[in-house]
Parts: C-alpha cells; structure tokens; sequence
C-alpha cells in the first residue's frame, strides 16, 4: 500500500497544520512516510504546496512524480488547477470551494467550479461556511482534513487524537472547535459523495450540500435526496430559495 498526496493552498491557510495530523496518523498506524517541505511564497497569500507519502514499504523519495498522485488536498480552489496534471488517472481531488482571491485576474467562481466539476473523483466542500459554523473561520484547514478523511488510510479517532495534538496548547475551547470543523468536513464531504454516486450532478451536489444544514448532514440522507429531487431543477432550485436552512431529513418535503 502506497498513498502520494499533494497538500495546495495559499500561505497562512496551515498546510502545515494538515500535514501534522496526516503524518501521525500515518505514524501511530505503522506506515513509513515522506514528506516534502513546503514550496512556494513564504508570505501570506502566496502559492504553497507539499508533497506527503506514506506507505507499508520503503519509500524512496518525499516527491512524487507526475501521474502518480493518489490525492490532491487544496485548501483553495484555483490550487487544485496546478497539481491536477500529477493526479493518477483514478486519482482524487478533495477541495474547498471557499476562494482565496490573491491574484487581480482570479478567474469567475463559476468557471473555475465548472471546471472542477468534470474531474470524476471529486469532494468539494465550502470550508468557509462550515469553518464559521465550527466556530473559527481559520478552522478552514481542518475542515478540508475532515472532508479528505475518507481517502485516507486511518480512522476517524486516529486523525482526531492529533488534531487534539495540535492544538492543545491553545485551550480546550480551540481543540472543540477544530474537531468540530473536522467531524462537519467528515459528513459534509460524505454526503456530498453520497449524492454524486446516486447520480446528481457535481454542481447540483455542491448547490444543495452548502443549502442543508451542516449539523444535520449524514450520508445515509443522500440517496433520498437524489430520490426526491428526481434530476428536477425546479424541486432543486425550490430548496435553494426556501427560506433559511433546510435540514437534510427534510427531503420528502421537496419531493
């Protein structure tokens, strides 16, 4: 077994952070593991990426090699359009859809989403608005941990002990909240596969995980959802404009 990851973001979105938690799980699992420093701007805003491996067997190099990428991992959606060309081709791609615009020509949000669309194995997640939910919107970074959770190699108390890790020196009020934007990444992330995989569109998938409550979402909701929503926009488009949050058992009310 052998996991290359490309962790992408900006400066000050915690790479490190995520590579932290990443590579003691992999440790407390047995795993040999690599890790590339982090390469790119040193300020804050500037275009960072690292590259992460760990496996059962002897790992050669902490960079991993056009194509054979197993998992990008973007705090930052426009990142992701760098690294896509080292993804293997059952590659996946776990990203934010929260922009971070530092640049005058960032493309339209909506092109830039479409685009990411067509990438098969794809997790998009809008951390901004579950890391203000988790309480901190610096919680971004475990949030997108949290949402890549399930195409890793370790349980959900294995990555947890280190997000507790990390930041135990800031109080018990810190760790709450960024295990908390980590368990809304988790099922957030889980659900939104859930409705891809029962055939909603990637976009229609976004659009309807970011309407629903994040408290409420679970996976085991997804199918009925896909169900009640039948590929009708009109019954989509109905929940996108209701008023306030809908919870996602509460799909038989726009079926």
């Amino acid at each position: 077994m052998e996991k290359n990851i490309i962790l992408a973001g900006v400066g000050g979105q915690g790479i490190l952070s995520i590579a932290y938690v990443i590579d003691n799980a992999a440790l407390d699992a047995g795993f040999n593991f690599r890790q590339a420093e982090v390469h790119g701007m040193a300020q804050r805003g500037g275009a960072v990426q690292s590259n992460l491996r760990y496996s059962d067997g002897e790992l050669h190099s902490d960079i991993i090699p056009q194509g054979l990428c197993d998992l990008i991992v973007a705090v930052e959606p426009l990142e992701v359009m760098r690294y896509w060309h080292y993804l293997r081709p059952d590659g996946w791609v776990v990203t934010s859809v929260t922009p971070y615009v530092n640049i005058p020509d960032y493309p339209e949000m909506e092109g830039l989403l479409a685009e990411l669309s067509t990438l098969p194995n794809m997790v998009m997640v809008d951390t901004g608005r579950l890391a203000k939910a988790a309480g901190n919107l610096r919680s971004q970074n475990m949030v997108i941990v949290g949402a890549a959770s399930n195409r890793l190699n370790f349980t959900e108390d294995q990555l947890l002990k280190h997000v507790d890790g990390l930041f135990a020196r800031k109080g018990e009020k810190i760790v709450a909240v960024n295990r908390r934007a980590f368990s809304l990444g988790r099922q957030t992330g889980a659900f939104y596969r859930g409705l891809v995989d029962g055939g909603m569109s990637a976009l229609n998938a976004l659009k309807l995980s970011t309407k629903l409550n994040p408290e409420s979402l679970a996976v085991k909701h997804a199918p009925t959802w896909v169900e009640a929503l039948d590929g009708d926009e009109a019954k989509l488009t109905a929940v996108l404009e209701h008023d306030g949050e809908v919870n996602a058992d509460a799909a038989s009310a726009f079926g």
